[in-house]
């Protein structure tokens, strides 16, 4: 038995050699969790020293159990998988790995957008049932003069900004957290975000999700974006309303959507967004290239020997809670 025990629920990744390379520097023992059993979890967890998730949920009740517990480190960017509050009345840390597959998501949010606007999804399954007419993709308008509206503009913004001016967008963006100054370095307008809705022909999500951010995209909001507009989700599924979204796209309120996130991972089979040909679905992929995947599994098996060791997390979440 290892020095140390951590604990990594419902592994995303191939094999678990990457994390046992670095844990060996402490002498940890690794133990994988296939599952998402809550009490098949507590069971793991009640002696471990860190815990890792991806998409599980890590409670407040899962916290209480595991007396042990040093860090949760969440393997991605975003953290609303994990109770942080639960976790700082504990002295728990919270960690993230929020500097890693930047031009990932976005090559991958343009790449949504280039196929929703040139109706790439729904031409090539034309063409695959033996239909072979350009007609069946008008309109296609030109993408130069075109309004891109980035919702947040956090890194992987600032490198979709760039790719999009690259293909003659006009850009701007909202965020409360960015001034006129910081966006204009990168040639990008901001502006409130009504009047994003109002005059974006393509609009991409990149916001953290968040009880002020949840359903941000509702009824209200998609319907006041542009009729030939397309919405782009690359973040979290919780930031849009699924039924509001497929009654916009039913009745042709908006042009299109494609989603890499969904409010249920994966989704029911019958889910209606499922069911439109003006919608394009990826699984939740967006991140992912071989070098990505390798660096996000270094960066959290580092957070934890880091902490194990007596150190503070690098990307330390909790750290305003915890009085620092």
């Amino acid at each position: 038995m290892g020095r140390y025990k951590v604990v990594i629920l419902k592994t995303i990744f191939p094999d678990t050699k990457v994390e046992e390379e670095i844990l060996r520097e402490i002498g940890a023992e690794l133990i994988s969790v296939p599952g998402a059993d809550e009490d098949i979890i507590m069971q793991h967890i009640s002696d471990a020293d860190a815990i890792v998730t991806t998409y599980v949920q890590v409670t407040e009740k899962m916290l209480e159990a595991a007396k042990r517990c040093k860090v949760v480190v969440r393997a991605g960017i975003g953290v609303d998988a994990i109770d942080i509050q639960a976790a700082t009345r504990r002295g728990i840390y919270v960690a993230n790995v929020p500097d890693y597959c930047f031009d990932e998501v976005s090559d991958h949010t343009l790449a949504l957008v280039l196929a929703l606007q040139r109706k790439i999804n729904i031409l090539s399954q034309k063409v695959k049932g033996g239909v072979w007419r350009v007609d069946e993709a008008k309109p296609v308008f030109a993408l130069r003069g075109q309004t891109y509206g980035l919702v947040g503009f956090g890194n992987i913004a600032r490198l979709v900004a760039k790719k999009a001016q690259a293909f003659g967008f006009n850009v701007i963006a909202t965020d409360p957290f960015v001034s006129l100054e910081e966006a204009n370095r990168f040639g990008v307008e901001l502006v409130e975000f009504a009047n994003l809705l109002q005059v974006s022909d393509v609009i991409s999500i990149h916001a953290p999700l968040s009880k002020s951010t949840y359903h941000m995209f509702n009824e209200e909001t998609i319907g006041k974006m542009k009729k030939n507009a397309c919405l782009v989700n690359t973040s979290r599924g919780g930031l849009v309303d699924q039924k509001a979204l497929y009654n916009a796209l039913k009745l042709r309120k908006i042009a299109g959507a494609a989603l890499d996130v969904m409010e249920e991972e994966p989704p029911k089979s019958n889910e209606p967004l499922l069911t439109l040909d003006n919608v394009i679905v990826t699984p939740h992929i967006a991140y992912y290239s071989e070098a990505s995947e390798i660096e996000l599994r270094k960066r959290f098996s580092r957070e934890v020997v880091t902490v194990l060791k007596g150190g503070k997390p690098k990307n330390w979440v909790n750290r305003k809670e915890m009085g620092y």
